[in-house]
């Protein structure tokens, strides 16, 4: 297959560019803008490989978007694509109205006329995949007591959208987007939402590297409010494992959920990669006591877990790493790779506290 990657270069996109240009034989056309977050030495691994084609890209941009297609001929997209943090989303919501819906409309457009023009086979085999969040069904969890008898739900496939934050609504957006694109036109689209990733490459204005950057430079390690809001935490390359399954072998019009069984409050997964840091570059005190108690951010939700058996039942996948594996491997990673950190943030973020 030939397969073309919106957002390739971004935290996510570039564990799926790697991941299918190192295990198996389809190409990969990445799109990129290249943002902020967006850094093509993530994939240096790859850069070099004959399967492997990268165009600076908008995907606003819907005459560049034609050319794309008219000269690459993709079997399948992977968009991914976007705008992707509830902060930044918070301070300034217009560049993810932007991206996140006219962007995916506009790349909705392009993909359709290129696809009616295909021949009856590769129209058949084509794939659109929109890859979302679970931050579109909105909070799992709105009181502060929790009953230790009472089983917590879990998001499912068919969970209401109730997005919150201008992150998940736009989000919420581009999924309905997609789906109305199947419902309308026959567009053979598919929508999976995952649960919080984490892990190598990862830009440092999100918990995780944020937190272990500033914990060996001897900065604070802000909590928002009492650190009690809970997250199911993916490793991206087990994320990106499931995606390439979706593209490849899920069912037109279906939704898959994502999720890496692994629910923890946020200050669980502070206090984590503090006992992991004082094991691997240990100083006079523990790192936890850089921990420093914040402002929580407004409308914050406090709980999100994906059910993803869907996954594991009709694609036969699973998560390979457990939190305590994946942490681990996403600590030794940015300890060992700081000039990849300094290059990425490039003057243009200093890990300051944005959507105040």
């Amino acid at each position: 297959m030939k397969i073309l990657v919106t957002g390739g270069a971004g935290f996510i996109g570039s564990a799926v560019v790697r991941h299918i240009i190192e295990n198996t034989q389809d190409s990969v056309i990445n799109v990129d803008k290249l943002t902020y977050a967006g850094n093509l030495e993530s994939l240096a691994s790859v850069d070099a490989n004959t399967r492997y084609t990268f165009e600076k890209v908008d995907i606003c941009d819907r005459i560049e978007l034609d050319r794309v297609f008219a000269t690459h001929k993709p079997d399948a997209i992977m968009h991914l694509a976007a705008e992707s943090h509830v902060d930044r989303s918070i301070t300034g919501p217009s560049d993810f109205i932007q991206t996140n819906i006219v962007g995916t409309y506009t790349l909705l457009e392009a993909a359709r006329h290129y696809w009616i023009q295909m021949d009856s086979a590769a129209k058949s085999r084509f794939r659109f995949h929109h890859i979302s969040t679970d931050e579109v069904y909105g909070d799992l969890l709105h009181s502060d007591e929790v009953l230790p008898d009472v089983t917590l739900p879990l998001f499912t496939e068919s969970t209401p959208y109730a997005p919150s934050s201008p992150y998940s609504a736009s989000k919420a957006s581009s999924d309905h987007l997609v789906r109305a694109w199947l419902r309308t036109y026959g567009f053979p689209t598919i929508v999976t939402n995952c649960s919080n990733n984490y892990g190598p490459y990862h830009f440092p204005e999100k918990l995780i590297p944020l937190v272990i950057l500033n914990a060996l430079e001897g900065k604070p390690l802000p909590i928002y409010g009492k650190g009690d809001q809970i997250r199911d935490w993916l490793y991206v390359e087990d994320h990106a494992r499931a995606l390439y399954k979706v593209v490849t072998e899920g069912q037109i019009g279906e939704t898959y959920n994502i999720g890496g069984h692994n629910e923890k409050q946020n200050l669980e997964v502070v206090q984590t990669i503090c006992t992991i840091l004082d094991a691997l570059v240990p100083k006079a005190s523990s790192y936890a006591e850089q921990i420093t108690y914040v402002t929580d951010r407004p409308g914050h939700d406090r709980r999100y877990a994906i059910d993803a058996s869907k996954m594991s039942r009709e694609l036969n996948w699973q998560p390979q790493e457990t939190f305590e594996t994946g942490l681990r491997k996403t600590v030794e990673w940015y300890l060992a790779n700081q000039e990849w950190c300094q290059h990425v943030q490039d003057g243009t973020y200093q890990r300051e506290r944005l959507g105040i």
